[in-house]
């Protein structure tokens, strides 16, 4: 007995297709997970909602490229590494981007549903802050300080606490190449070796310049999301209980790699 090729079976392809585009990305799920609290509903609630939904799914995609740059620089690659982060940079950008939809929100729209979100707070996003400790910046005091995180969230952030960074990753490959990474003073004489040489430690020197645009991304996102959140709240205390604005604008200096960016001054 001959069965049809999906060429020839009329179940096949657009017509009846045994998987359908809804079907594919779950779009029944998707486009029912904006609950507004409410009641009424306030007219921006659905665009507040639905923009932090997109932000924790632009998260998840970082998180699985930054992830694989991480393990391919442990194994001592440099090509691939550069190109999933350059992926990231550019979903960085739509991020920076993306707060000038919260923008078309005025403070007296958000004010009407915004006792609503308390305790919740953007400072609670567990997929953001495995980016952070992803990259470098590992703060084992947020579990401390965020008492409420689910088991299971809480057991991700404690994992990527442990697990090495993409800055152990780009170490690593430092290493492989013969350079000493042991102490810092010897990391920033390798920095200048590679930033001085880059007919020979072209990769070397490219895998660090992607590492500083991820880094230079996220402070360039922070500094956009501190002047969005004075626009909406000014001074006022965020609805998870932090400093709100103040808090934020603490953050802007951070930074992923401080080694490479100091060693700008070294040059």
């Amino acid at each position: 007995m001959t069965h049809p090729t999906p060429a020839q079976d009329p179940h096949f392809g657009e017509q009846g297709g045994l998987l359908t585009y809804t079907d594919y990305l779950r779009l029944a799920d998707l486009l029912a997970a904006q609950v507004p609290e409410s009641d009424p509903a306030s007219h921006d609630e659905l665009l507040f909602i639905t923009i932090h939904q997109v932000y924790e799914l632009w998260f998840k995609l970082l998180l699985a490229e930054l992830t694989d740059a991480r393990d391919r620089l442990l194994a001592g690659e440099t090509y691939l590494p550069r190109v999933r982060l350059e992926r990231c940079h550019v979903v960085e950008r739509v991020l920076i981007g993306q707060v000038d939809v919260i923008d078309t929100m005025t403070p007296q729209d958000f004010l009407a549903f915004r006792t609503k979100l308390a305790p919740a707070s953007g400072f609670q996003s567990a997929q953001f802050r495995e980016i952070e400790f992803l990259s470098g910046l590992k703060d084992p005091d947020y579990l401390r300080r965020f008492r409420g995180l689910p088991d299971a969230e809480r057991e991700r952030l404690e994992r990527r606490l442990a697990e090495p960074s993409l800055w152990d990753g780009f170490l690593a490959v430092l290493g492989r190449a013969g350079f000493d990474v042991a102490e810092e003073e010897s990391r920033f004489a390798a920095y200048t070796t590679i930033a001085g040489d880059r007919e020979r430690f072209g990769p070397l020197w490219d895998l660090a310049e992607a590492l500083v645009a991820h880094d230079q991304a996220f402070s360039l996102w922070r500094a956009r999301h501190v002047l969005m959140a004075e626009r909406q709240i000014g001074t006022k205390p965020g609805t998870g209980g932090s400093a709100g604005g103040a808090y934020l604008r603490s953050r802007v200096e951070t930074r992923f790699y401080p080694e490479l960016w100091e060693l700008r001054s070294r040059l």
